[in-house]
């Protein structure tokens, strides 16, 4: 089973998230990548965060675990960002990134701000991105959610 870790950074009531142009497609996703073999899937957001973003980040908690039908599993960790400078990641999602072939397409670091996410249909996982608005009001649940959603 694929293991994916993923991160969420909020500032100044903002997320940050990756912009995605591929395939013909445009949507976005929460930082993250998959947890290499040895690594633990905090490890792994760790190290995605710095690779993606250009930040070094502490993890706060575990939010969720999003299930993707039987062979993969989405993590997601609550983040501060300690050191860096916000998008200037050099993980090979940069070096293999090309415009001009819509298979790998671009990966752009941004911030959203929290009250626009409601108002994006493509930003993945939905779940994910509905739980962030609700913490503004309601706070983060008590312990780790699990999700189960239909791969993209």
């Amino acid at each position: 089973m694929r293991i994916r870790a993923g991160i969420v950074l909020i500032k100044n009531n903002r997320v940050a998230l990756m912009e995605r142009f591929r395939d013909g497609s445009h949507y976005y996703t929460f930082p993250g990548g998959g947890v290499d073999a040895g690594e633990s899937p905090e490890q792994a957001a760790v190290r995605e965060a710095h690779e993606e973003l250009g930040i070094d980040v502490i993890i706060r908690r575990k939010i969720a675990e999003v299930q993707l039908g039987q062979k993969s599993r989405q993590i997601y960790f609550l983040v501060d960002q300690t050191a860096g400078v916000f998008g200037t990641g050099t993980g090979e999602e940069f070096s293999e990134s090309n415009p001009g072939d819509p298979r790998k397409g671009t990966y752009t670091p941004i911030w959203m701000s929290i009250d626009e996410l409601p108002r994006h249909g493509n930003i993945y996982p939905v779940d994910i991105a509905s739980m962030v608005v609700k913490s503004i009001g309601e706070g983060w649940p008590e312990q780790p959610v699990l999700l189960f959603a239909q791969p993209r």
